[in-house]
């Protein structure tokens, strides 16, 4: 799993579905999610940092999208 899309899927399997209707709060509210399953003991420590790296890239980069419009 490299990808924002992967983290999405992966929330699926335990039926998170995320549309808030911007692509920023999309991304905070995946990243609550994720945080929600590495305490539940769901995700080990590893997968959980490699989430978050990927949350936190794509939610750098759309904020500099959103600034440059």
């Amino acid at each position: 799993m490299n990808t924002y899309y992967d983290i999405l899927q992966y929330l699926k399997q335990f039926d998170v579905y995320i549309y808030v209707g911007s692509r920023l709060g999309d991304i905070e509210l995946a990243a609550l999610e994720i945080d929600n399953l590495y305490r539940s003991g769901v995700l080990d420590e590893q997968r959980y940092a490699k989430f978050k790296l990927i949350l936190r890239h794509e939610h750098t980069l759309e904020e500099q999208r959103q600034k440059i419009k």
